[in-house]
Parts: C-alpha cells; sequence; structure tokens
C-alpha cells in the first residue's frame, strides 16, 4: 500500500487497520521481521489484527497430495500446529493483543474481517502483512488474499505484502543477482561465498507491547470475540478418532515435542547452555538413539517458533562466555543450509515436482504398492530402513543419517518414484519443511544434477549403529540376534535363526530387494552410470502433474548429509 493511499483514506475518515497474518512459517514474536513491518506500518498507535488461519487446504482428511493422496499434513504435525497457534496467542495476549483464528481459508477469513472492522472503506485503510515464501501453493494463497481484498474495494494496488524472514541471511544481502538466477547449485560455492560477504543481521527483539484496533466492549470486538478465543481442535479440523489417538506421541525418549514459542525457546536454552551439548555437537550430531545427539530444532524452525539468527546469536554468546570450536560453527553451518534450500528453490521453481526434477531426468520409475508399504511400514527386511521408519510413524522424527538412507533404499534399490517417499514424509513428519524436504528428496534420487550417491544400506547400519542398539530399540524381532548378523540377518542359517528366534519371512521379513555391497565398501557406493548432467529434456516444459512444493538441490546435498535440520 503507497503512502497516497493512506492519505486518500484518511481524508475519507476511516481508520487505518493493519492485518498481520501469522503462517505456518512465522509462528513466533521475537526476530519476526514481517511482524516489525506491521509494527512499523501501523505507527505509534500499535493498532494490529493478529490472524491465523486453519487453511482446509492444508488440515483434515480433505487436503490430499496429487500423487499418492496421502494427508498434506498428518495428525502429529496438526496438534503440533495446534498448540504453536495457542501458545503464540498466550504470548500476543500478554503484549495486550490477542489472536483471531478461524477454520477456513485466509482469502475469505481476511476478507470477512476487513468488512467487519471497517465496512468497505477497510479494504481502502486496510493493509495485510505476512512473511513471504517462495514455493506456488503459498504464493497462491497470497494471491488469492490479494484478489479477494481488491475486488472489494476495485483497488489496483496490492494490499498484501510479503516479508522475507526464516532465514539467516536476508535475500538481499546475498552476493546474486535479483531472482538468484547465478545461485551455485551446490552448497559449497554458496556457503563459501556467503560466509565471506554476508554477515548475519543481528535479530529482532520481541515487541513490548501491541494492542488491537478495538474495545472488547465495543460492537466491533463482540463480534470476533468468539475468534479472539477460538482454537480448533483435531476433530475440528476433520481428522478422525484414530489420527487423534496418534496425534499424542511425538517424542524421543523424554523430549517431547511441544509446539509454540515458549517450548522452542526452552530447547534452546536446554540444549546449549543447560545441557552444555552444543560444544560436542559435531561429534555427536550423526547419532541416532537418544534425546540429545542432536539439537532436534527442526520442529520449531520449520514452523518458525524459534529464529536461526536468534540462534546463532546464542552460538556466539557461547563462543564468548564458554568455549569457541568446530562444534559451536558447526550448527550455524547447519542452518545456513536452511537458507541454501530456500534461495535453491526460489532459483528454480516447481520443476522440482516433475518425475525427472529439476534435470529434467527420463528415468522411468516403477510404481510396486506393495514394496512402498513395506518400506513405509517398516517391513522391508533391511533393519537399518526399518528402524528408522517404524521411528518415523511413532515419532514423526527421524535423524539426517536415517532419513538419507530410507531415500536412497526407496529410489535406488526399490526403483520407486522418489515423490511418493517426498509426499509420505510431508504427512508423517513433525519437522516437515518443505525446501528441505522436496529438494533433498530429489536429490537423493538423482533429480538434481552431478554425481549419484547410492548408499550402502548395510554399511551405514554398522557406521553408525556400530552395536545394534538403535536397530534393537525399533525393531524388537532382532533383539537377540548377536551383533554379527543383526545389521543383515539374512546371513543367518536357519538353524541359527532357531537359535536366536527369528525366523526370516515369519518373525522378520526376508529383504525386498537384493543387499547392495558396491566393491570398495563405499557409504553409498558410486553408480557412474547414474550421475545426471544437463538440463532441459522434454519433461521440464510438460504440465507439472503435482501441486507446487518445495524445490531443488543438488546430489552433493545429500551427500554431504542434509535432509533437515537436526
Amino acid at each position: 500500500m503507497t503512502t497516497s493511499t493512506n492519505a486518500n483514506a484518511a481524508s475519507k475518515g476511516g481508520k487505518s487497520l493493519v492485518f498481520h497474518w501469522f503462517r505456518l512459517g512465522d509462528m513466533r514474536l521475537h526476530d519476526n521481521p514481517a511482524l516489525q513491518k506491521s509494527i512499523l506500518q501501523a505507527g505509534n498507535n500499535k493498532n494490529i489484527v493478529p490472524v491465523f488461519c486453519f487453511d482446509p487446504r492444508i488440515f483434515g482428511n480433505g487436503a490430499r497430495s496429487r500423487i499418492n493422496n496421502e494427508l498434506k499434513c498428518g495428525p502429529k504435525r496438526a496438534q503440533f500446529v495446534l498448540e504453536s497457534v495457542a501458545d503464540l496467542r498466550r504470548n500476543l495476549e500478554r503484549k495486550g493483543s490477542g489472536l483471531l483464528v478461524a477454520h477456513a481459508k485466509p482469502e475469505d477469513f481476511l476478507d470477512q474481517l476487513f468488512q467487519q472492522l471497517g465496512g468497505d472503506d477497510a479494504v481502502t485503510n486496510g493493509k495485510v502483512i505476512c512473511q513471504e515464501e517462495v514455493c506456488s501453493e503459498e504464493q497462491d494463497v497470497v494471491k488469492a488474499v490479494d484478489t479477494a481484498l481488491r475486488k472489494r474495494c476495485a483497488s489496483r494496488l496490492p494490499l498484501v505484502e510479503t516479508v522475507w524472514g526464516s532465514t539467516l541471511y536476508n535475500i538481499e544481502d546475498l552476493p546474486y543477482q535479483t531472482g538468484l538466477a547465478d545461485l551455485p547449485d551446490s552448497f559449497t560455492p554458496f556457503r563459501n561465498k556467503v560466509e565471506k560477504k554476508c554477515e548475519i543481521q543481528t535479530p529482532f527483539a520481541a515487541p513490548n507491547s501491541m494492542k488491537l484496533p478495538f474495545a472488547a466492549d465495543s460492537p466491533q470486538g463482540k463480534a470476533l470475540q468468539p475468534h479472539l478465543s477460538y482454537i480448533p481442535t483435531l476433530q475440528d479440523l476433520g481428522y478422525t478418532s484414530e489420527q487423534m489417538e496418534e496425534a499424542k506421541h511425538k517424542s524421543i525418549g523424554n523430549l517431547e515435542f511441544v509446539g509454540g514459542e515458549t517450548a522452542a525457546l526452552a530447547r534452546v536454552e536446554n540444549y546449549i547452555w543447560t545441557q552444555d551439548r552444543l560444544q560436542i555437537y559435531f561429534d555427536t550430531r550423526n547419532g541416532m538413539l537418544g534425546d540429545d545427539y542432536s539439537s532436534k530444532l527442526a520442529p520449531w524452525l520449520a514452523h518458525g517458533n524459534v529464529s536461526p539468527r536468534f540462534i546463532a546469536k546464542e552460538c556466539k554468546r557461547y563462543e564468548q562466555e564458554r568455549v569457541e570450536n568446530k562444534s559451536t560453527y558447526w550448527l550455524v553451518f547447519e542452518l545456513l543450509w536452511r537458507d541454501f534450500f530456500k534461495f535453491f528453490s526460489l532459483k528454480h521453481g516447481t520443476s522440482l515436482f516433475f518425475p525427472g526434477g529439476p534435470v529434467g531426468n527420463d528415468k522411468k520409475w516403477h510404481h510396486y504398492e506393495k514394496n512402498l508399504q513395506a518400506w513405509k511400514e517398516g517391513k522391508t527386511g533391511f533393519p537399518l530402513v526399518d528402524a528408522n521408519m517404524r521411528e518415523l510413524a511413532a515419532s514423526g522424527f527421524m535423524s539426517n543419517r536415517g532419513r538419507q538412507n530410507v531415500c536412497s533404499f526407496l529410489a535406488l534399490e526399490l526403483n520407486q518414484d522418489w515423490r511418493y517417499g517426498a509426499e509420505y514424509f510431508e504427512n508423517i513428519l513433525v519437522d516437515y519443511d518443505v525446501y528441505s524436504n522436496w529438494g533433498n528428496w530429489a536429490s537423493g534420487a538423482g533429480m538434481t544434477g552431478g554425481r549419484l550417491n547410492r548408499f550402502n544400506i548395510v554399511k551405514q547400519s554398522k557406521d553408525y549403529d556400530q552395536h545394534g542398539d538403535y536397530v534393537r530399540h525399533w525393531v524388537p524381532e532382532l533383539k537377540n540376534v548377536p551383533t554379527k548378523f543383526v545389521h543383515e540377518p539374512w546371513k543367518m542359517t536357519q538353524f541359527q535363526q532357531m537359535e536366536y528366534g527369528c525366523k526370516l519371512g515369519v518373525d522378520y521379513p526376508n529383504p525386498i530387494a537384493k543387499p547392495y555391497y558396491p566393491q570398495g565398501g563405499g557409504k553409498g557406493g558410486n553408480n557412474k552410470n547414474g550421475a545426471h548432467k544437463g538440463r532441459g529434456n522434454n519433461n521440464r516444459n510438460k504440465p507439472n502433474p503435482n501441486r507446487g512444493r518445495g524445490q531443488k538441490q543438488d546430489m552433493k546435498s545429500l551427500k554431504e548429509g542434509k535432509i533437515h535440520m537436526k
């Protein structure tokens, strides 16, 4: 909205309204650039209308993915969002404000609010500010909101302003062209250039106070009171009783993934300061079993409950007050991966969602429903894969190491369309992040160019679960199998199977694919024939059969170990 528009509105006697639309990626008060913009726009009166919408296109059993009809948001993540919204409301109320919540499409609810809070003039005087996202679904919703509001007042000017947020580095600070056409397609040159030429800006503090533009006992306040107290239940959102029961379980060991800024800041405090785990992060980050082998900040980062710049600031403070080492650098290094994924998504657009990914690879994928189900249920006969998939189903979380292995197994051992895996993760993960999830799945399947890294699942299992503790924890069928066989039970003789109480094909599945033993035993095995180079085959020009989400990242990303912030 321009200054002249506000001036014209003021001349008509209307009240200027700023609607801050909280989205799934910025549910916090501290270091929220979009919220700071709203406060600046509101001026001295600080009259801001905070809004959050549970969009039925995302939540509930009716919101399904295009390829394999997966839930777009599973019950565990939906519960995390409910907790985040409730916490956000409490924090806003402590500042003297509130949060209007609706189970509705944002374009419908915001249009309704504009009318209720000021009639048609409210659209002329009003403005919606929100965090900018770069994938097509999120952008389409912003366009729908803007279209609805402009239609109401026949405005030619945009009434929705998006503000960059959620990254360590602001997009305008990057040493690349507008549109990021010259952004590298691999992480290392990006990291080297950004770390050399850019500074992480100081995070904003949470606002001291905010207020709503109407009194609670005013006609407007009374009309909107239901939205100021409403928080839907999972049932309201369209989840079943069974799914609601499933949502109760989203923890790793003693660490419960509770949504919200309060829990996020508590986790940062506990991990870095109380438990003093930051100084050994580099050495423990590839663990699989336990609460604190990694920061496990991913769920809170994915939902914007905590700012990456705040975490970086805490790491710097830790270096000043306690110790500076490779571990203190490495946690910030991991945060930079998140930046890369989002910037990469902006550069490449929706090409990620083609079967051939951003490179337009013409590989023919197969779909074997039986194998896909075995993979989902953790019944592939490969202990490491099965343990990780069962952990995911039980908790909504999986280690980075696990994500790399199960991705490689589905796409490269089973030759299954990688997008089935990406959609399943979108459904199940508590820490689902569109950029990291889809980019890494495409990368793991070899759809982003560069060297194809095929993981040696058995070697990975032996390297990262040396004694088989993780496997036995999640695959109790193998609890009595000795370490010699726990990573490759198919090597047991019939007599040994009887001795250890694990008969293959009865107690535990036979492998659904031939075990991969590359010459030399490398961590992933190099398929020289699988390197995918070049861009622009005819797949890139075909209409996208899937709705846009996420975007790309190259094979080096997967090799260097990133599927999500840990």
